[in-house]
């Protein structure tokens, strides 16, 4: 078969990426939970018929470079699926990220073959285990966070298996949105799986299978290119995580021709709090700062990262091993790998790698019982300055892609009630390139409940590069009634009363180069 053409290539790539975008999009409006439909909580990619990743949408970067993980991980325990087939599993030790993140796999025949898969990735507001929204801080263990599903058919081509979404959603507070949610997922699945079957009827299975591999192939040698600009040397990277007296996480970044190792030897073990990254979260962050400072407008799929290795020592924070918890590895973790990786590479091209940005994504858990609900929420915060141009302000950055929850979506939704929303004056740090400032969110409770915050640089402040200043560390406080206000630390569960508000001050992001 002859090699496909210079344009044919862009005509394939933009098709395999418009199914991702178009399964994202069928996600969101299809499901229940604010958490999806509004802050845009999900991810969508498509996969060839050995499970390779050929095409995702511009959804959340931990999500994607975790669902490979996941997707070998359905086709090693239940073998080839069959057409119509709906696969579900959130274990963060089979490739998933963390307990919430429920990621459905569907298989799309088109004739008598198989074509490939389509998967996406959802974050539920709440699987269970001890606190509202399956992210407690007092969990010492992953079964303190809530049900952990490994491999397991949801859906068949004679439709949807009730016994087993009976299962997942009675092991949550708030079982009809996880039934919708669910639902929506394998709505998603079924857009994906149309227009890969359609993509095969214009262009024949053949040529699909073929494009899969050319676009690949194409990201693999963009991405060698990038690579060879960086000076070939060992450069290092550590930071510390908020829990206790510091948990320390290392990187040494190896350059050598056209590839790219990490290790993370060095790191701190896996502490008995859910700041453990699986290793799914370690290479997912790492593939995150690699695409970013290489090439990041060629075509993401697995062709991207075949010239990058990564290693972790097993039972570290970046590496654990069952049973530790691993909640806030997922959302906090991550972004401290990030920040780790940026400060290795700005050793070897100090002109191309921004400042750190707010390095958390603030993740604020309101919910209760009377009446059951359960609202989750990641806060922006500021971007870095980066060497071209100033830090945005109010932004989720690293590796988190969402969007805000509207202050009217909010209270529609829950018993709750934001007094304030708005950024937080000159809380980025200063440089030629201004770090962005963060924001501040005030909600008031209006029924009795649970309150969990994970949270990072709330006693480190975001670094600043190449001379710039840091930016302003961030600040959770609780405002009850006829009381004080009283500063609460970066991470913890407590009882809320009626009345009661938390207000949540997010870090502003570095600056980068000295003031002029």
């Amino acid at each position: 078969m002859a090699e496909l053409s210079p344009v044919e290539l862009e005509v394939f790539r933009h098709a395999l990426a418009g199914i991702a975008d178009e399964m994202g999009v069928a996600l969101r409006r299809a499901s229940y939970s604010p958490n999806i439909k509004e802050r845009a909580d999900c991810s969508a990619a498509v996969f060839d018929a050995a499970g390779e990743m050929v095409a995702q949408a511009e959804h959340i970067p931990v999500h994607l470079g975790a669902m490979p993980e996941s997707v070998r991980a359905v086709l090693d325990t239940c073998g080839e699926l069959r057409p119509g087939d709906q696969v579900c599993v959130n274990d963060p030790y089979l490739g998933g990220t963390h307990l919430p993140d429920l990621t459905i796999v569907s298989a799309v025949g088109y004739g008598d073959r198989l074509l490939g898969y389509v998967a996406n990735r959802a974050h539920h507001a709440d699987v269970g285990g001890a606190a509202p929204g399956s992210m407690p801080a007092s969990a010492t263990e992953i079964a303190m966070e809530g049900v952990r599903i490994p491999p397991v058919r949801v859906a068949d081509a004679d439709g949807e298996r009730e016994d087993v979404v009976r299962l997942i959603a009675a092991n949550s507070r708030t079982p009809r949105e996880r039934r919708g949610d669910l639902r929506a997922q394998f709505a998603a699945n079924h857009v994906g799986a149309v227009r890969m079957r359609e993509l095969a009827g214009r262009m024949g299975s053949a040529r699909l299978r073929q494009a899969m591999a050319a676009v690949c192939d194409y990201s693999d040698r963009r991405v060698r290119a990038a690579i060879r600009d960086i000076p070939d040397g060992r450069y290092h990277g550590e930071d510390v995580l908020e829990i206790g007296d510091g948990v320390r996480i290392r990187a040494c970044v190896a350059v050598s021709g056209d590839e790219v190792t990490v290790d993370f030897d060095g790191s701190d073990p896996q502490i008995p709090v859910n700041c453990n990254a699986v290793f799914a979260v370690t290479m997912s962050s790492t593939m995150f700062v690699f695409r970013m400072l290489t090439d990041p407008d060629a075509p993401p799929n697995a062709g991207c990262y075949r010239a990058l290795h990564v290693r972790a020592p097993e039972g570290s924070v970046v590496h654990p091993t069952f049973p530790a918890p691993t909640a806030a590895g997922n959302v906090e973790t991550s972004q401290r790998i990030v920040d780790v990786l940026l400060g290795a590479f700005a050793q070897a091209i100090p002109d191309r790698v921004p400042a750190s940005g707010q390095g958390t994504m603030n993740n604020l858990l309101i919910g209760g019982s009377d009446p059951a609900f359960s609202y989750y929420e990641t806060l922006g915060g500021g971007e870095g300055g980066t060497p071209t141009r100033p830090g945005m302000s109010g932004v989720h950055t690293g590796m988190t892609n969402t969007q805000n929850t509207p202050a009217e979506a909010v209270e529609l939704d829950y018993p709750l009630r934001v007094w304030r929303y708005e950024l937080r004056p000159s809380s980025g740090g200063v440089g030629r390139h201004r770090g962005g400032d963060g924001l501040v969110r005030e909600i008031e409770v209006l029924a009795d409940c649970t309150l969990t915050i994970q949270s990072e640089r709330r006693e480190h402040r975001p670094p600043g590069a190449a001379g710039g200043g840091d930016g302003q560390a961030g600040r959770n406080v609780l405002l009850r009634p006829g009381e004080p206000e009283r500063d609460l630390p970066a991470k913890g569960t407590w009882s809320l009363h009626r009345g009661d508000r938390v207000r949540i001050e997010t870090p502003g992001g570095g600056g980068w180069g000295r003031p002029r």
